[in-house]
C-alpha cells in the first residue's frame, strides 16, 4: 500500500505549534506562502516510486522556520531527500545507523539544534524536517521513497492522506500505472470529494487530481480548505490462467503468481485472551469481531474456540464442522465471555495445537485442508510459563511445522516482537490491533485476509543454471486475492529453456511463463527491496551467527541501494544561516522495539513550551513530543 499523510508544512504562530523546542520568530500564514504541493507516484509492475514535492516562499522581512512533514508507509524505504534553498541543494546521504547516530550526538553535545526525524503510527511513519529560511526566500522539499505494493483481497491500493492545512496555488496528485499485463480495473475516490470535485478525477492508468484554489475552498470567500482526508487509487491486472508472468529488465527478473483455484477447507482454532487487562472496550470489541467472523466461517470449515486467562477453557473438546447450528451455538457462547484473571499464553496455544493434532490423528478433518491457530492477546504472559523464549520454543516444538500460527496483539502494551517472532517461526504472521473505534474492523479485516487458503507449501522452481540470488521461493500458504512474488538475477539471457515449476500440496504445474521485456531499472530495485525485507525478517531468528550474517548482508544492500532501513539512517546537513550553525538531521526507520521505547519516552517528555535543548540521544522524545496529539 502506498499510503501517505500529506501535511507538507505546519505553519502557525509559535504559541500554537507542536514543535515546541525549536526557537524561531512567530510565523503566520500571511508571512509564508505554500504555493506548490505535488505527489507524483509511478507504479511499474506493482513497484511504486513516489516523489513528494512542496514549495514555499517566505514573504516576511525576517527569517522564518518552515516545516516539511509527511507520513509514508511502514513497508516503504526512503531513498532520497533534498532541500533547495535559493538555488543551493542539500541532499541526504544514507549511512550505517551507528555512524549517523554519532554524527547526531556530536551535534547535540555541541549545543546545536539537531532533529531526529522519525516517528511511527498505525500504518505509517512520520518524516518531519524544519529549516530556517531567510527573508523573501524560497525553499523546495523533495522526498522520495519506494515500495512493492502487496495484493490483498484481489487488489492493489495506493492511499494518500491529504492534509495540506491551507489553500495551495498548485496542488496536484498524479499516479501513473504501468502494467504490461494490462489493467483489469481501476478506481479512484476520496473521502472529501464533493459532487463538484468528483469530475476532476481521471480514472484510467493515468490518475490525476488537481483542484484550483477556488475548488479547494470550504465555502466561497473563506480561507479554509476542504482537501482533508484520504485519496485512494485501487486497481488489479489482467491475468492468464497459467504459471503467472515473468518480467525482465537488465538481467533481473520478477515472477508474479496469482492463480485462480478453488479454496481449500480450513481448520481454525480461535485462542482468545480474556484476562483482566482485556476488560472494558477490548472485550466488547473482541465479542463483536468474533460474532462477525463466525458468520463468515464457510460450511466446509472446522473450527474451535479456546478462552484463556489463568485457566484454559474450551467451547468443545475438538474442532466442530461449521454448520448453521454449530455457528449459532458458538455465537451464543461468545456473547457470554467476560474478562478475568491472569494471562497463560503458553498453555492456551499448546491446547490449540494438541486439539488440531488429535483431530488429525483421529481423521476428523479433511486430508487436504489448512490447519491454523489465531491467537488474540493484549498482554505479557504472567501465568504458568512466563519466559517468552521458552514459550516460543514450546510452541515451535509442538507445532513441528504442521500448522500456521497467526498472532494478533491488541493494544500498545502487548509485547509485539514476542508475537511476531513466534508467528514467523510457525509459518504465520503477526498483526498489531490498535485500540480505536475501528478495532472490530481491524480484526475482521485480518481474518478476511487469511480466511481463504488456495495452496499449501508452495515451491517455485527455476533452472539452476539460469538464475541466482533468488528471493524467497518457498511459501507456506497462498491465500485467495493475494500474490506470490519472486525475483532474481539472470545468469544467462538465453531464456529458451527457462522453465518454471510450481509445486504445492496436491498441485504440480510445469511450463514456460509469458516473458515480457520492459523499460526502466525497477526490476533490480524490486529484487533488492524484496531481498532486504526478507533478510531483515530472517535476522530476527536463528543462531547468533546466522543473525549476524543476515544483518550484515541487509546492511550492505541497504547502503548499496540507498534505502533507509532499520539498519541505516539518512543524514541531512541543514544549511548554515546567520542565526544558526550547520546541524544534521537523521531520518531513521523505526523497529517495533524502538517504537515502544519512543512511546514510553513520549510519556516522560517535559511539558509543552519547554525551551531546553536535548543533551543526549535519549532526549529525542522532546523533538517528537508533537506526536502526543496523534
Amino acid at each position: 500500500m502506498c499510503e501517505l499523510n500529506l501535511s507538507p508544512f505546519f505553519l502557525t504562530e509559535k504559541k500554537e505549534t507542536h514543535f515546541y523546542l525549536l526557537t524561531f520568530p512567530s510565523v503566520s500564514l500571511s508571512q509564508v506562502e505554500v504555493y506548490s504541493v505535488t505527489v507524483d507516484c509511478t507504479v511499474t509492475s506493482r513497484f511504486a516510486h513516489t516523489v513528494m514535492t512542496s514549495k514555499a516562499f517566505n514573504k516576511a522581512n525576517s527569517s522564518q522556520e518552515i516545516f516539511f512533514e509527511v507520513e509514508l508507509p511502514k513497508t516503504a524505504f526512503i531513498t532520497n531527500f533534498s532541500m533547495e534553498i535559493e538555488g543551493q541543494v542539500y541532499v541526504g546521504e544514507v549511512k550505517e545507523k551507528e555512524k549517523a547516530k554519532k554524527q547526531y550526538e556530536k551535534a547535540v553535545s555541541s549545543g546545536q539544534t539537531a532533529g531526529l526525524v522519525k516517528a511511527s503510527g498505525r500504518k505509517m511513519e512520520k518524516f518531519s524536517v524544519s529549516v530556517n529560511i531567510a527573508a523573501e526566500s524560497n525553499v523546495t522539499f523533495v522526498l522520495t521513497y519506494e515500495e512493492l505494493l502487496q495484493r490483498k483481497l484481489g487488489r492493489y491500493e495506493l492511499l494518500t492522506r491529504v492534509k495540506p492545512k491551507t489553500l495551495v496555488q498548485d496542488f496536484q496528485i498524479v499516479t501513473n500505472i504501468y502494467e504490461p499485463q494490462g489493467i483489469s480495473y481501476v478506481d479512484a475516490h476520496a473521502t472529501f470529494l464533493s459532487n463538484e470535485l468528483l469530475p476532476l478525477v481521471e480514472k484510467t492508468a493515468h490518475i490525476s487530481f488537481s483542484p484550483t484554489m477556488e475548488q479547494q475552498r470550504k465555502c466561497p470567500g473563506c480561507d479554509g480548505t476542504l482537501i482533508d482526508g484520504d485519496f485512494i487509487v485501487s486497481y488489479d491486472v489482467k491475468r492468464e490462467k497459467n504459471l503467472g508472468d515473468i518480467q525482465i529488465v537488465n538481467g533481473y527478473f520478477v515472477h508474479f503468481f496469482a492463480p485462480e483455484l478453488p479454496k481449500l477447507p480450513k481448520n481454525v482454532v480461535f485462542v482468545i485472551d480474556i484476562s483482566g487487562s482485556m476488560s472494558g472496550r477490548k472485550i466488547v470489541q473482541t465479542r463483536e469481531a468474533m460474532l462477525a467472523i463466525l458468520q463468515q466461517v464457510h460450511e466446509d470449515d472446522h473450527f474451535a474456540i479456546i478462552l484463556f486467562d489463568s485457566v484454559i477453557e474450551t467451547w468443545k473438546d475438538s474442532l466442530t464442522k461449521a454448520t448453521k447450528e454449530n455457528i449459532t451455538e458458538a455465537m451464543d457462547y461468545i456473547r457470554r465471555i467476560n474478562s478475568r484473571g491472569m494471562t497463560n499464553v503458553n498453555d492456551a496455544v499448546l491446547k490449540a495445537v494438541n486439539m488440531l493434532v488429535k483431530d488429525r490423528q483421529m481423521e476428523r478433518l479433511p486430508e487436504r485442508s489448512a490447519d491454523m491457530i489465531i491467537l488474540l492477546t493484549d498482554g505479557m504472559p504472567n501465568e504458568g510459563e512466563s519466559n517468552i523464549g521458552k514459550i516460543q520454543e514450546n510452541v515451535r516444538t509442538a507445532i513441528g511445522g504442521n500448522m500456521s500460527l497467526y498472532c494478533l496483539g491488541f493494544g500498545n502494551d502487548v509485547d509485539y516482537s514476542f508475537l511476531d517472532v513466534m508467528s514467523r517461526q510457525n509459518k504465520g504472521l503477526a498483526r498489531r490491533i490498535f485500540e480505536a473505534s475501528d478495532a472490530v474492523v481491524q480484526l475482521q479485516g485480518f481474518y478476511d485476509e487469511v480466511a481463504s487458503p488456495l495452496l499449501l507449501e508452495v515451491d517455485m522452481h527455476y533452472p539452476d543454471n539460469a538464475v541466482d540470488s533468488l528471493t524467497t521461493s518457498h511459501f507456506s500458504q497462498l491465500f485467495n486475492g493475494t500474490e506470490i512474488v519472486v525475483a532474481g538475477h539472470l545468469m544467462d539471457n538465453d531464456l529458451d529453456n527457462f522453465l518454471v515449476e510450481v509445486v504445492g500440496q496436491g498441485v504440480r504445474k510445469k511450463g514456460k511463463t509469458k516473458e515480457m521485456y520492459i523499460f526502466g531499472d525497477f526490476t533490480e530495485r524490486l529484487w533488492a527491496y524484496l531481498t532486504i525485507q526478507q533478510l531483515l525478517e530472517k535476522s530476527k531468528s536463528g543462531t547468533p551467527d546466522e543473525k549476524a550474517n543476515t544483518t550484515a548482508k541487509a546492511l550492505d544492500m541497504s547502503l548499496q541501494y540507498s534505502f533507509v532501513t532499520p539498519l541505516t539512517s539518512m543524514v541531512v546537513t541543514k544549511p548554515e544561516t546567520e542565526d544558526s550553525t550547520s546541524s544534521p538531521l537523521i531520518a531513521d526507520k523505526l523497529t517495533e522495539g524502538t517504537w515502544r521505547k519512543q512511546r514510553h519516552n513520549d510519556r516522560e517528555c517535559p511539558s509543552r513550551g519547554s525551551n531546553r535543548q536535548p543533551s543526549d540521544y535519549k532526549a529525542t522524545c522532546q523533538l517528537l513530543s508533537h506526536d502526543r496529539a496523534k
